[in-house]
């Protein structure tokens, strides 16, 4: 008995949906990235400005649910922007509780990035194709969705 696997065995891993959604995520994040450099801000970034500006001031554990970002993710990204002077991060009712809000620099930097980040969003959804871009959209929103419900316990 061999300790690789055969070529039929290997050849599966062409499907690998991880693979394929993470390739897409890059090429699409190149084209976010490049136009956006000049604001200083990544598109994660500027999708954690915007979700904090949205939801007001919100725990860490509250933007990880509703962003879909282990908090050690989370966390690595929010100190970055702490440290840009975009968002404060305040205690919560507790030591363990973190608050994380935007600051008005944060606020100026969201706005100031704003007209790069819909130039890349028009761009690509010009390259896939309007009525493709909405099918993507709502396949990939139900495929969270079912994938969440995987964990969820069955009542």
């Amino acid at each position: 008995m061999s300790d690789r696997l055969d070529r039929a065995e290997l050849a599966a891993l062409r499907t690998c949906t991880c693979f394929h959604l993470r390739k897409a995520s890059r090429v699409v994040t190149q084209v976010f990235e490049e136009k956006m450099q000049s604001t200083g801000l990544r598109v994660t970034q500027l999708n954690l400005l915007a979700a904090i500006s949205i939801l007001g001031p919100s725990t860490i554990n509250t933007l990880a649910d509703k962003l879909a970002i282990d908090r050690t993710t989370l966390t690595r990204n929010l100190k970055l922007l702490e440290q840009q002077g975009s968002i404060d991060i305040t205690a919560g009712r507790d030591r363990r509780e973190r608050i994380a809000s935007i600051t008005p620099e944060g606020e100026r930097a969201l706005k100031a990035a704003f007209p790069l980040w819909q130039d890349a969003q028009s761009q690509v959804v010009e390259a896939i194709g309007q009525d493709r871009w909405c099918e993507l959209m709502t396949s990939l929103s139900e495929a969270v969705d079912r994938i969440h419900a995987i964990d969820e316990p069955k009542n």
